[in-house]
Order: structure tokens, then C-alpha cells, then sequence
């Protein structure tokens, strides 16, 4: 029997990130074989992925990342928010978010078939992430935006990696003014959709559910006025609220858009590009948005894992 040395499950742990003692057990089962226990170690994360992926996985990171006239923003979550501060996880990301902006893959679906660096599609670049980062991973959406002619810019909030962070924000301007220009005005916007969070671009945009409930939310709040009266009123709430969630009826919260509503900004903005300019999109992901997190007893949590 080969002796299992303290190098040997050294060397096995720097090249496939598993735990010390899954190490030594691989190189025990294999006969200190290194590649051999590399694949015992393979087989028995995507035992461990499986196990891990009922697990709430709310934290991690969203990426957003540009080239030429293409952006994307993704999001891949973990358990922990420890783990967002792991290279080797910020890395899944980062290369995760280039192969997103280099095969367009618009939606998560996708983008996980796609071949990932290094060998093997994306999503088995998640499952070997499992087994060497210990939680559970998933790939949780991905969008992409392109413009034929004009800028696409973004805008990481919270950045904790060059384009990683909390919030992802992309935005699109199609126009064939100044290319330098409309940059600047692209990432100046995306900042206002980081912070101000529209629903929409513009009022058709918006889900027809949301809007029948604020028409009810208005109706309920004036019942008793005469019809002719309240239609007004939902009429008038219905722009109030619109100026709250449309992009472009938004008043602009950057300071050198001189308090001026998204539309009036892009329409000065004509004269300095030197073309007419539309917003073509934008995209904004804020980390964990919308999924329920596990409520959890640290104390309660210590005292079983001492229990063992």
C-alpha cells in the first residue's frame, strides 16, 4: 500500500480546491494515484453538488461586463456571502459573464450549455465549483443587450472586483453621434437605473397586472367620487406613478442632468452627440432580488454542529 504523504495531499488540494480530508481519502482509495484520486474527488462533488442544491442559494455576485456595442449582466448565487469574497468564485463569475458576452446567450438556459474555459460547458464549471467551494451554486439569470450603432455602458454598485458586485446595471443607446458622448451619457444613466430601480422603459413596458392593481389602488382610495370624477383621478395618479417606475418620465439623479426628467436629458443630449439617441434597453440586477431567504438560529445552528 502507498504511503500517504502530507505532500501528496497537499499537491491534490492545490489543484482541485477539495477539503484536506476528502484529499486523503481520495489518495487512500486510489493508492496515492494523483490523477486517479482527481477523478475520485470529480465524482464524489457531483455526489456532493447534488446534495448541496436543495439549499437556499441567495448571496453571490451579479456581473456586468461590455465590449464594443454588447453588455450582459449575470447573476450566480451561493449560500454564504463569504464566498462572493473567493477569488476562485469571483473568477466562475467573471468567465461565466465572458461567455455570456462572447455567444450572446441571453438567458440562463443557454448560457449553460456553452462551452466554458478551460474544457466542459458552464454548467459543469458550476458543479465543479460545488465540490472545491463547498456550497451550493446555481446560475440564476443572464441578459444580453446589443446596438447595431451607438454605446453600451454599465455600472456595478457596491463593486467588490472589477465588474462584480451587488448591483449590475447595462444600458443601451442607439445613435450614430459620438461614440465617446453617448458612453459617458450611457454609464450616466445606468447609475440613475442603479439607484432609481424602473420597472419599465417606458409605460407600455409595464406588466398590465401591475398597472390594473395601481388603477384599483387608486379607485379604492377615491371610492364614493362620481365616475366622471374618478377616471380623472386614476387618470392623473396613473402619470404620478409613472413618473415613480417609467425610465423615461424618471427626474434623473445624476448631477449633471441638472434635475431633468431621462426623455429631456437624452433630447438635450442630441445637440452635443450630434444624432438623435434612443435608449435601446437596460438591465438591472440586484443581487438575491426576489428570492426568499432561510431564516436561520446561528447559536441553534453551533450547538448541533458541536453535537456532530
Amino acid at each position: 500500500m502507498a504511503t500517504i504523504t502530507a505532500a501528496l495531499v497537499k499537491d491534490l488540494r492545490e489543484s482541485t480546491g477539495a477539503g484536506m480530508m476528502d484529499c486523503k481519502a481520495a489518495l487512500t482509495e486510489t493508492g496515492g494515484d494523483i490523477e486517479a484520486a482527481v477523478d475520485w474527488l470529480r465524482k464524489k462533488g457531483l455526489s456532493k453538488a447534488a446534495k448541496k442544491s436543495g439549499r437556499v442559494a441567495a448571496e453571490g455576485l451579479v456581473a456586468a461586463l461590455v465590449k464594443d456595442n454588447a453588455g450582459v449582466v449575470v447573476e450566480v448565487n451561493s449560500e454564504t456571502d463569504f464566498v462572493a469574497r473567493n477569488e476562485d468564485f469571483q473568477t466562475l463569475v467573471r468567465n461565466i459573464g465572458q461567455v455570456a458576452l462572447a455567444s450572446g446567450a441571453s438567458d440562463a438556459e443557454k448560457l449553460s450549455t456553452q462551452a466554458y474555459p478551460g474544457g466542459g460547458t458552464v454548467a459543469e464549471a458550476i458543479t465543479n465549483a460545488i465540490a472545491s467551494i463547498g456550497e451550493n451554486l446555481t446560475l440564476r439569470r443572464s441578459g444580453a443587450l446589443k446596438v447595431a450603432s451607438g454605446a453600451v455602458a454599465r455600472y456595478v454598485h457596491t463593486q467588490i472586483s472589477d465588474g462584480l458586485g451587488k448591483i449590475a446595471v447595462v444600458v443601451a443607446l442607439e445613435s450614430k453621434g459620438d461614440k465617446d458622448a453617448l458612453s459617458t451619457l450611457a454609464r450616466q444613466i445606468a447609475m440613475h437605473v442603479a439607484s432609481a430601480n424602473p420597472l419599465a422603459l417606458d409605460a407600455s413596458g409595464l406588466n398590465a397586472a401591475t398597472l390594473e392593481r395601481e388603477k384599483a389602488l387608486l379607485a379604492e382610495k377615491n371610492a364614493g367620487k362620481p365616475a366622471n370624477v374618478l377616471e380623472k383621478i386614476v387618470e392623473s395618479g396613473l402619470k404620478t406613478y409613472y413618473k415613480e417606475v417609467v425610465l423615461l418620465d424618471q427626474l434623473s439623479n445624476h448631477p449633471d442632468h441638472g434635475g431633468k426628467t431621462i426623455a429631456q436629458t437624452l433630447k438635450e443630449s442630441e445637440g452635443r452627440v450630434g444624432a438623435p439617441i434612443k435608449i435601446a434597453g437596460f438591465l438591472r440586477y440586484a443581487l438575491g432580488e426576489g428570492i426568499e431567504k432561510a431564516t436561520s438560529d446561528f447559536a441553534a445552528e453551533v450547538a448541533a454542529a458541536v453535537k456532530g
